[in-house]
């Protein structure tokens, strides 16, 4: 599979890091797009540092592929500012924006791009990360749930949009993913879900390789939700 280039944003921290081992290990030539490197990536991933609020650093960054690789495969759209949660009452015009121009304007320019980059390809994929939190938040993460429902749009439009292209666009909504202490979970974390485990970074890295299989072409315009199953859960207080 050494041929097939798969481009992973935001992949050297929490779940991107995971997806880019993962893709790695899978055979993919994976190309890591991040600000700065939180986690040491093996050298057979090539790192790019790219600004993903700015417009012309993505475009750049997609030329510079294009010149050094001549094409690319697959597209995970995983960067996000993610734990960022703050009162209705507080939170700025431009702390909503910026958590919209990172989670879901860079994913739909990265897209573009890639679209671009996948051209004379017998197949694509984009994969959006998207969140449970779409659908189902607590107070406080308006701008956050906002790019992840955003996103999950973006995913089901242009699915339709690429239609006539080998590209299937996907998304995947993890629930609770634990990616730095999982040891240290307590009982009751587990139990409360129906899968009886709190998630793990391998389960969105194996989500995201079955969506990304070349033999998968006929799952498109999905959401997968990866949650252990509790956003069917009926919870009450």
């Amino acid at each position: 599979m050494s041929n097939k280039i798969c481009i992973i944003t935001g992949a050297t921290g929490g779940i991107g890091y995971y997806l880019s081992l993962g893709f790695l290990e899978k055979g993919y030539k994976v190309i890591a797009l991040d600000i700065k490197k939180l986690k040491t990536l093996p050298k057979d991933v090539s790192f790019i540092d790219v600004d993903l609020t700015k417009e012309e650093n993505i475009v750049t960054t997609f030329e510079y592929i294009k010149k050094e690789y001549q094409h690319a495969n697959i597209l995970i759209n995983n960067a996000a500012i993610s734990k960022f949660n703050k009162s209705i009452f507080s939170i700025t015009n431009k702390e909503f924006r910026d958590v919209l121009d990172v989670n879901l304007v860079a994913s739909f320019i990265c897209s573009k791009e890639f679209i671009k980059l996948n051209e004379g390809q017998n197949y694509g994929r984009i994969i959006n990360i998207a969140s449970t939190r779409f659908n189902q938040n607590e107070e406080g993460w308006e701008a956050y749930g906002a790019s992840k429902g955003g996103l999950v749009s973006l995913t089901n439009t242009m699915a339709v949009s690429l239609s006539n292209t080998p590209i299937t666009v996907n998304a995947i909504s993890p629930g609770w993913i634990e990616t730095e202490n999982y040891d240290k979970l307590t009982k009751n974390n587990h139990i409360q879900h129906p899968s009886g485990r709190v998630g793990e970074p391998k389960d969105i890295v194996n989500a995201a390789l079955f969506l990304a299989d070349e033999e998968n072409d006929f799952i498109n315009a999905h959401n997968l939700i990866v949650d252990g199953g509790m956003t069917k859960k009926m919870i009450y207080e």
